[in-house]
């Protein structure tokens, strides 16, 4: 008999909060696999903003010369 493995299984414990994309809600601890969670956060407040952080970040991510994948001698262009 083969053994099965449960696949997204929801991580996390009560006081951490996080925001499921999939449902586009706020949640604490294990509710909703983690390949549909943003987080975790420390508050429930934090939570509720998760889209618009991860949009602050990324903008600053791509405009961070560290995180520039192009040459710096001007080559490939």
């Amino acid at each position: 008999m083969a053994l099965g493995f449960r696949r997204n299984k929801p991580t996390g414990r009560p006081g951490e909060w996080f925001y499921c994309i999939k449902h586009a809600k706020v949640e604490e601890g294990p509710e909703c696999p983690a390949k549909d969670r943003l987080g975790p956060y420390a508050t429930q407040q934090e939570a509720a903003h998760a889209l618009e952080t991860a949009e602050l970040r990324n903008r600053e991510w791509k405009n961070d010369p560290q995180w520039n994948d192009r040459p710096q001698d001007g080559a490939g262009q």
